[in-house]
């Protein structure tokens, strides 16, 4: 699959050849909605907690003697049918991560990113560099490309001038290549790569990753 690279101006520079295995492949949606399921599991902090009869204060002393009150038998004022008592099958810090094995997770993204490539929301630079950081900038790279929506932009290493020009922008997030990850990429209309964003994917991705 050959697919042209712009650079910051949006004219076409040349074309790069990307591979079929990675972003030619037919998407499977099963997995991709399983992988973007563990994703939001794995990110669940689960803190939540309930205090059990044990945990709550007082309760030491019986609120009155078993027979000849006519009422019903209590041991404890801080049994679960009192007031201000312990909570029965309440909710407890636990973890909600759930496991996927790296073959399914690699199949995962490579559908992911053959779905932007078909539906022509791949778009690849030759590269991204900013000698200050400036959003207006940044806005009118994107604009140029003709990323008129949001925006997923994919940089081999960490850049900050490039990085710094985007987090204002609410519709736009880097992210480095070696992180990427099928929920940033379900999230964002495009996805935009420089050509070493490419490179660094083909050996992650690629049959020799």
């Amino acid at each position: 699959m050959l697919v042209p690279v712009r650079n910051m101006a949006g004219e076409t520079v040349r074309e790069i050849e990307l591979h079929d295995q990675v972003f030619g492949i037919e998407p499977n949606a099963a997995v991709m909605h399983q992988a973007l399921l563990r994703q939001m599991a794995n990110a669940h902090l689960g803190t939540h907690d309930t205090k059990t009869r044990a945990d709550v204060s007082g309760g030491g002393k019986k609120p009155w003697k078993q027979k000849g009150t006519g009422r019903a038998r209590q041991g404890s004022t801080r049994s679960p049918q009192w007031k201000g008592g312990g909570v029965v099958f309440g909710p407890h810090p636990r973890s909600y991560g759930q496991r996927m094995n790296r073959k399914m997770r690699r199949l995962a993204l490579r559908s992911a990113l053959s779905s932007k490539a078909s539906d022509q929301q791949l778009v690849v630079v030759d590269e991204l560099s900013m000698d200050k950081p400036s959003t207006k900038d940044m806005a009118a790279i994107l604009e140029r490309l003709n990323v008129l929506s949001s925006a997923l932009i994919l940089l081999p290493e960490r850049n900050e001038m490039v990085e710094f020009s985007a987090r204002n922008l609410p519709w736009v997030k880097t992210q480095r290549a070696n992180l990427l990850s099928v929920r940033d990429l379900l999230g964002y209309d495009f996805v935009v790569l420089t050509s070493a964003a490419v490179d660094m994917i083909h050996s992650i991705l690629g049959p020799e990753g």
